[in-house]
């Protein structure tokens, strides 16, 4: 009977000292390198969420990706809602620091995207809350690459860097 209680108290030290090295390891993980999120939504339709409200898709996003803010035109990104800081986004870049880029409703009809921002836009037009509302983004809004469609399973895919040729900067300002 002695024995038991020792292997049992040898169990549970065992379970509290993986518990406190995987918990420390999963946070670092989720915050630093990836996770996935639910895209809700139309904006970025036909991109994701092409079925409407039936289904949602699930994304990887990686945050290791942008640790330096190396984003390129074309990337699907996750970041910080500029108007409501409780909320993340998912838009695509449309153009870099830098660019001078023709507005769809913006109160600027053209607008240089200036040092340390970008301009995003989601893919359904008239249908997305991004830079056309609020303007260009900081850098320090990013918070992951979207890198893969992990759900459903019929739409499983790596999400390439597209950017449509009718959204293409009008200018790159020299270097």
């Amino acid at each position: 009977m002695a024995q038991a209680q020792g292997l049992g108290k040898s169990y549970i030290k065992a379970f509290f000292k993986g518990f406190f090295v995987a918990v420390p390891v999963t946070v670092t993980f989720l915050d630093r390198v990836a996770c996935v999120a639910r895209v809700e939504g139309a904006s970025m339709q036909p991109s994701l969420n092409p079925g409407g409200r039936q289904a949602s898709d699930v994304v990887l996003l990686n945050h290791w990706s942008i640790r330096n803010y190396d984003v390129q035109r074309g990337d699907i990104v996750s970041l910080v809602s500029p108007r409501n800081p409780e909320q993340k986004i998912i838009k695509r870049v449309i153009a870099l620091e830098g660019d001078i880029i023709k507005t769809i409703g913006y109160k600027k009809k053209y607008v240089k995207v200036p040092h340390g921002h970008i301009w995003v836009e989601g893919d359904h037009h008239g249908h997305s809350f991004d830079s056309n509302a609020f303007g260009p983004v900081s850098l320090g809004l990013l918070h992951a690459r979207a890198t893969h469609i992990l759900w459903p399973p019929q739409r499983w895919q790596k999400l390439q860097p597209v950017l449509p040729p009718e959204r293409k900067p009008l200018q790159r300002e020299q270097e």
